[in-house]
């Protein structure tokens, strides 16, 4: 999936990033979320999975952007 297919909710201008390259959370067509943040390795998951950490306030910006 290219990112061109993914709605942005965050990083549009309003945020800590702008229009960067850094934390930010998509929506894809089915409805469910891609998040964008620094690798972490606060535990190893599950084969296949991988961990992110992202700013509360980008959570926050997601959220607003959905309306909720």
């Amino acid at each position: 999936m290219a990112r061109e297919e993914l709605t942005r909710l965050t990083g549009n201008g309003n945020g800590e990033c702008g229009q960067g390259d850094c934390p930010n959370v998509y929506r894809t067509e089915s409805g469910s979320f891609i998040v964008q943040g620094d690798a972490s390795d606060a535990f190893t998951p599950p084969q296949g999975e991988g961990l992110v950490e992202i700013p509360e306030s980008v959570l926050r910006e997601a959220f607003r952007a959905l309306g909720w």
